[in-house]
């Protein structure tokens, strides 16, 4: 296993802290699509891939290749030119970044954040924020 210094230290690359961003950032499509066709389905009854690339502000050839790994994944099932459905993974997914999205969101709010800031802020923060740190927001929530 190759290894880097880091301050005086070695340490293996896999406890890197660029390299654990890089494969959160490629989880975070995954959490941000997933929940999106979830609330899609709950607003309108459907998700589409024209809905998911107005939302998201990206392509529909993009939105077609990122369901294509999605249903790879098996977290979505779709044909083309049809509604796109979460499978059981796929909304476990959704609910477990919608809830990790709650609890960033509420510890931001228990800081002093205006909810408008700490909704945007929890966006990004809730895809990076390792699980134990999810934790001990909870837990500070609910001594509160």
């Amino acid at each position: 296993m190759s290894t880097h210094i880091t301050g005086k230290t070695r340490e293996p690359r896999s406890t890197n802290a660029y390299v654990n961003s890089r494969h959160r950032n490629k989880n975070e499509i995954a959490e941000d699509y997933v929940e999106l066709i979830d609330d899609l389905i709950s607003e309108k009854g459907e998700a589409r891939a024209v809905d998911l690339a107005h939302a998201l502000g990206v392509s529909h050839v993009t939105v077609t290749k990122t369901i294509g790994r999605l249903k790879q994944s098996g977290l979505v099932r779709s044909q083309p030119y049809r509604s796109i459905f979460l499978t059981s993974m796929g909304r476990k997914l959704a609910n477990k970044s919608r809830e990790r999205h709650r609890i960033v969101t509420d510890f931001l709010v228990a800081l002093g954040v205006p909810m408008k800031t700490a909704t945007m802020d929890a966006e990004g923060i809730e895809h990076h924020a390792s699980q134990a740190t999810i934790r001990a927001m909870k837990r500070y929530l609910e001594k509160k």
